[in-house]
């Protein structure tokens, strides 16, 4: 199942992004090295790094609303 991060606060979601661009560069550097165990992992942190940006994208439109709870 994909990480829910529809329960995750703004400030949360920003530190989550950072932390995933982090590790996305760390694998980028093991592929290169050669010392990458799981190639997949790439794809799958990409694709959570762009489903925060969307939901971040989401609170700069106004479609999410920053009050919740």
């Amino acid at each position: 199942m994909k990480n829910s991060f529809d329960d995750l606060t703004y400030t949360e979601l920003v530190n989550k992004k950072e932390e995933l661009h982090k590790k996305f560069l760390e694998l980028r550097m093991d592929k290169v090295l050669g010392h990458l165990d799981n190639p997949l992992q790439l794809r799958v942190v990409r694709r959570d790094i762009s489903r925060l940006n969307t939901i971040i994208h989401e609170y700069a439109l106004g479609i999410r609303d920053q009050k919740k709870k």
